[in-house]
């Protein structure tokens, strides 16, 4: 907490103390125990504007209580098929830790499909992997390297991105806006490998965009990563994607147990039987249900809609050029079978 200013910490938290239920079981929640570095977290987000701060931290605690998100680890996603699908197309899991500690959240950025469900299957998933990433993930890193830690880090892996990845801009931007403004500085940093021409070209126009603090975290690797990873992890914690220079991800993998994506890999085995179990003992008599857990979907923020628009007119762009490009390839074959 060195260099910290103390006293916005100190003031936020006499505003917090204030809290009455059910604000105040919902924050703990929240804080797990790590008062002063959720606190942080907060103020960081707001420039350390301590009312700004204030401000968030109580709409994000109203969000939670108005949306039962205390109660989202006992609400499965079911049947298990449907879990499946959930997770064969929006890629993400927990490869291991850093060497520090921080679990590595690995993410399937360029292969995701988003197709399999309906946008409320998968905002429920991903606030469900917070929350258990935060109350259950987290917690049992602190008591294991002796040490409050409250974030993580993600490899981000870019393989198979194209112009078709506009068609889920929106729901990637709810789900960004959702982390924004309720999990704020949970990543540490993000590693962005396995590039291609699609994410360079887009991440020289939005780069500019993006938060000082955000573009601090950034770091896009060369290739798969592997070697710039090793720094901060041991290799079986690397994600699956960047175990082989220049192998690329893939949506299976001859390991399912090895593959972070995979429902079959521990974690997700872990979460989901997790769930299960919270189900039964919120609701022991009631069977479970099938259905999508509600929440209330946020509009992004101004830089979130410049962003958006940015990446819209970028990937046009993109997609007239290689429109253009494939026009010209045509004219030359016809020109060279003509002769």
């Amino acid at each position: 907490m060195a260099n910290v200013p103390q006293e916005a910490i100190k003031l936020l938290q006499a505003l917090m103390d204030q809290v009455e239920e059910p604000l105040k079981i919902t924050f703990q929640n929240v804080h797990q125990g790590h008062l002063a570095e959720t606190l942080k977290r907060f103020l960081k987000a707001r420039d350390w504007n301590v009312s700004k701060a204030h401000k968030m931290l109580m709409d994000s605690l109203n969000w939670r209580v108005q949306n039962e998100i205390d109660n989202i680890l006992a609400k499965p996603i079911v049947p298990a098929e449907l879990y499946r699908g959930v997770r064969d197309s929006q890629l993400i899991g927990l490869s291991g830790y850093s060497r520090e500690g921080l679990p590595v959240f690995a993410i399937g950025v360029g292969l995701s499909t988003f197709d399999r469900a309906s946008v409320h299957y998968y905002v429920q998933s991903h606030i469900q992997i917070n929350e258990y990433r935060d109350r259950v993930i987290l917690p049992g890193a602190s008591k294991k390297y002796g040490k409050p830690i409250t974030t993580c880090v993600k490899v981000l892996d870019m393989t198979g991105l194209k112009l078709s990845a506009l068609s889920q801009i929106k729901l990637l931007t709810i789900i960004s806006t959702i982390d924004d403004l309720n999990y704020p500085e949970k990543t540490n940093t993000y590693y962005i490998v396995n590039v291609p021409y699609i994410f360079s070209a887009c991440w020289k126009v939005v780069k500019p965009l993006l938060q000082e603090r955000t573009r601090k975290k950034v770091q896009v690797l060369s290739g798969s990563g592997r070697d710039e990873l090793l720094k901060i992890m041991d290799y079986a914690s690397l994600p699956h994607f960047c175990r082989k220079e220049g192998s690329g991800s893939s949506r299976h993998s001859d390991d399912m147990a090895e593959n972070c994506f995979s429902f079959d890999h521990p974690f997700h085995q872990q979460l989901y039987n997790y769930i299960k179990q919270q189900s039964v003992n919120n609701e022991p008599t009631e069977p479970i249900k099938q259905g999508s857990f509600h929440v209330d979907l946020p509009e992004p923020a101004p830089e979130g809609t410049e962003i958006v628009k940015t990446l819209e007119s970028e990937f046009n762009k993109i997609g007239k050029k290689n429109c253009a490009n494939g026009l010209s390839d045509s004219l030359n074959g016809l020109r060279i079978n003509g002769a």
